[in-house]
C-alpha cells in the first residue's frame, strides 16, 4: 500500500467528512458550538487542508488558508498514524500522535475537541464489528454511516486515480468528462471531473454529465458499498442505473475496487 496515497485519502477523503459529520451528528454539532478557529494540516508529499469552525459549522478547504492553529507532520506515515493510531503493545490502547504545531495557545483544541470529533467520525465510519449491526438498526445512524461512507469512497477514488500506481494506470484509460453520482431519496450527489486523466471530486449535481450512476436508495447504496450487493444485482432490480458513456463507468468501477483496498 502506498503511504502517500493513503495519506491523501486520509486528508482529502476521510478528514473531509468532519464537515458533514458536524451537520449530521448532534454530539459533534455540540462539540463545535462557540468554536471560532481555523486548523491547517500540512503533510509533506501530500498537501495542505484547512478545517474552519465558525458559527456552529465546519468547512473543509483544500490547500492552505486562514488558520490560527497550524499542524505540521514529518511524513505521510506520521499523518496516517494520527488518523489510524497504532496500538501500544504495552497498554493495548491507541498511541497518542502529536504533530508539530504552531500556536501553543490553541493546542488544547487539538487534544480535546478535535480528538473527540475524530472519535465520533470513527464511530460512524469504523464502528467496532461487534457493535456495528446493532448500531445500524438506528435509522439516523444508518443514514449518517452510509452517507459518510459514500463521500469517503467518491473522494478517495480521485486521490487514488491521481496518486496510486494502479489508479494512475486506470486513469490513463479515462476520457475527459464529468461523471455524476447520486443516491435516490437523499441530497447526496457528487460529480467527478476527469480532465487530462486527472480527477477532481466535488459535491453537487451538474448539467449534462458524460456519464451518470444512480443508486436507487440509501439501502442499496449501503449494501453496495459494504459488499452486500453488486452492481449487476442492482441493474437487474432497477436499483442501480447507469447511463451515458459506459466506458467511463467501467473504469470507475475498477477505481472503486482500489478504494476497498485502501479503506476495506
Amino acid at each position: 500500500m502506498d503511504n502517500v496515497t493513503r495519506a491523501k485519502i486520509n486528508l482529502f477523503a476521510v478528514l473531509r467528512n468532519i464537515e458533514d459529520l458536524c451537520t449530521m451528528d448532534p454530539v459533534s454539532a455540540d462539540l463545535i458550538k462557540g468554536v471560532d478557529l481555523g486548523v491547517e494540516f500540512n503533510v509533506p508529499e501530500v498537501g495542505s487542508a484547512v478545517l474552519t469552525f465558525q458559527g456552529g459549522k465546519c468547512k473543509f478547504t483544500r490547500g492552505k488558508g486562514k488558520s490560527a492553529l497550524k499542524l505540521y507532520f514529518t511524513s505521510p506515515e506520521h499523518f496516517n498514524n494520527l488518523i489510524a493510531p497504532p496500538i501500544d503493545p504495552k497498554t493495548g490502547k491507541p498511541k497518542m500522535v502529536i504533530p508539530i504545531f504552531y500556536n501553543v495557545f490553541k493546542v488544547g483544541f487539538l487534544l480535546n475537541t478535535f480528538t473527540k470529533l475524530a472519535d465520533r467520525l470513527s464511530h460512524y465510519l469504523q464502528p467496532a464489528p461487534e457493535e456495528k449491526e446493532e448500531l445500524l438498526k438506528d435509522p439516523a445512524y444508518f443514514e449518517a454511516n452510509t452517507i459518510l461512507t459514500a463521500y469517503t469512497a467518491f473522494y478517495a477514488m480521485s486521490e487514488i486515480a491521481n496518486s496510486d500506481f494502479t489508479g494512475k494506470a486506470i486513469a490513463r484509460r479515462m476520457p475527459d468528462g464529468v461523471i455524476a453520482c447520486a443516491v435516490g431519496g437523499t441530497d447526496l450527489a457528487v460529480n467527478i471531473t476527469v480532465k487530462n486523466h486527472h480527477f477532481v471530486t466535488n459535491k453537487g449535481q451538474v448539467k449534462d454529465p458524460r456519464a451518470t450512476m444512480i443508486f436507487g436508495d440509501l439501502q442499496f447504496a449501503h449494501d453496495l458499498l459494504n459488499g452486500k450487493s453488486s452492481s449487476f444485482t442492482g441493474m437487474g432490480t432497477g436499483q442501480f442505473q447507469i447511463s451515458g458513456y459506459v466506458e467511463m463507468l467501467e473504469q470507475m468501477a475498477k477505481l472503486l475496487t482500489q478504494v476497498n483496498y485502501y479503506l476495506g
